[in-house]
This record gives structure tokens, C-alpha cells and sequence, in this order.
């Protein structure tokens, strides 16, 4: 069995909404984004003045990376400039250092949204398997779906319609919404907090009213706090199907009530949970 139960009992059968992440929890259409950003921290932080040996760079900043999956970009290009200025570097604007990631990142999945948007793949190729799945199987139930991501809005808007699951959500996506004088005075707030606080205030929700799904600690340790229940996706997202143990230890330290390598058992989860 696939499905994992770390803290029970589970609080069964009073799910009414439920938030899901996208990246590594839904879609595929991303993987590798971490590779692309490391190696992009890795360059910058290279050409200070102080830069520790290349490997010593590259294991901080994995770290740094694993860390925060599921945050906003800005948040990692904040840290990027902060690092980089402490080793006397010349430091970008965090928001130069997003563009440049951005760029890369696009060029690494070009060649994935156009055999979407062409036809030439199906969406299935690009899904964690069971995502629709479960998402049909839970909306079938009556339990209200939304999505919050990291990934800036208008893509990830882009990216549920071409894997074919924005009819799930009926317009209840969030991405990132960058305001470029928040970022200047460091005042940029964690989104999916605030999307977290507005499902719970809009609807009463009351403890395990409220699921979350999915493979990053900010959404799990959000949920968590407002006492939600937490299944977190260990998904190791170039090797679908394998479980991701640094990913695990991650989510259990977030709170996760139930660990999954994917969603492919959406039925066993459904019942579990409701």
C-alpha cells in the first residue's frame, strides 16, 4: 500500500474544502525546476568575491531549495541577493534574479507546453498520476476545490487549463502576484497564508473542514496550523512513482497526516479522508 498514515486517527468524514498545491502535487509540466534553479544560485553566488568552493555552493543552496519548495520565487531570489551581497558580490534586484530564473525555467519546459498546446501529447503525460483522479473523485463528493501555488498566476492559470484541470477549481487558482514596491521595502507576504486565512474565514470552517494536498512545507504547515488535515505528496517528480525521502522528512516536519508518493490510489485516499 502506497498510502501512508503517520499521525491517526485521521479525522474522517467533515472535509468540505480542500486547497491543493500544483507544482510536484498535480502537474509535471515543472520537474526539474529545481536543478534549473540551482545551478542559476550557483552561478551568482560563484562570482562574489567570497564564495565558498563550488560544491560547498551547491549543498547550501539545495538545501536552501528544498527548504522552501512551494514558496514564492521571490522568496528564494530574495535570499539569492542576500547571499550574494554577503559575499561581496554585486547583487541584483531579486526581481532581476526572478526574470533570469524565469527565463531559464521557461526554456527547460518550451518544448512540454507545445506538445500541449499541439496536441502531440496528451494531458496524462504531464499529471502526477491520479491528480484528476482525485480531484473528480473528491468534487463528485461535494468538497469544494481551489488551488494556490507559487508559480506566477497567468502561468499557472495557463498550465491548469492545458493539463485540463482548471474546470475543477471554477476560477479558485492562486499564483503569485509579485508587487514590485512590496519586494523593494521586503514586505512581500506568503500567499498561501492569505489564501488559507480567506477559505477558512469565507466559509466557517472549523479544523478537519479544511484538506490541503500537497509537496511543500508552507502549504502542510499552513493547514496544520489552523487545524486542518495534511496529505503530503512525497512525489519524486523526474521518477514518478518513487517515494522522495528527503521530500517525506520534510512533510512530516510540516505536519502531514498522510504521506503519498502520488495520487494513483485516489480512490483508498477518497475513502480514507471522507
Amino acid at each position: 500500500m502506497t498510502i501512508e498514515i503517520v499521525r491517526g486517527p485521521v479525522a474522517r468524514g467533515r472535509i468540505r474544502h480542500a486547497l491543493f498545491d500544483f507544482d510536484g502535487t498535480l502537474s509535471l509540466l515543472r520537474a526539474g525546476w529545481p536543478r534549473v534553479m540551482i545551478r542559476m544560485m550557483v552561478e551568482a553566488l560563484g562570482a562574489a568575491t567570497r564564495a565558498e568552493p563550488p560544491a560547498e555552493l551547491e549543498a547550501l543552496v539545495r538545501e536552501l531549495v528544498e527548504q522552501s519548495s512551494g514558496r514564492q520565487t521571490i522568496f528564494q531570489m530574495i535570499w539569492l541577493a542576500e547571499a550574494v551581497a554577503a559575499r561581496g558580490g554585486r547583487a541584483l534586484d531579486p526581481l532581476e534574479y526572478k526574470r533570469e530564473y524565469l527565463g531559464r525555467l521557461g526554456a527547460h519546459i518550451a518544448g512540454r507546453l507545445r506538445s500541449l498546446e499541439s496536441g502531440a501529447a496528451a494531458p496524462e503525460a504531464f499529471l502526477v498520476p491520479g491528480a484528476a483522479e482525485l480531484l473528480a473523485e473528491l468534487g463528485a463528493r461535494g468538497v469544494t476545490l481551489y488551488c494556490a501555488s507559487g508559480t506566477d498566476q497567468p502561468d499557472v492559470r495557463r498550465e491548469a487549463r492545458l493539463l485540463g484541470l482548471g474546470g475543477f477549481f471554477g476560477g479558485r487558482i492562486w499564483g503569485a502576484a509579485e508587487d514590485a514596491r512590496a519586494v523593494a521595502a521586503g514586505a512581500v507576504v506568503e500567499h498561501k497564508q492569505q489564501v488559507v486565512a480567506g477559505i477558512v474565514a469565507r466559509n466557517r470552517l472549523a479544523g478537519p473542514e479544511l484538506l490541503v494536498v500537497g509537496d511543500g512545507f508552507v502549504e502542510i504547515e499552513t493547514v496544520k496550523a489552523a487545524g486542518g488535515v495534511a496529505v503530503g505528496v512525497a512525489s519524486c517528480e523526474e521518477d514518478i512513482g518513487r517515494l522522495d525521502a528527503r521530500k517525506r522528512e520534510r512533510l512530516l516536519a510540516a505536519g502531514a497526516d498522510i504521506i503519498v508518493p502520488d495520487l494513483a490510489d485516489f480512490r483508498q485516499l477518497a475513502d480514507i479522508l471522507l
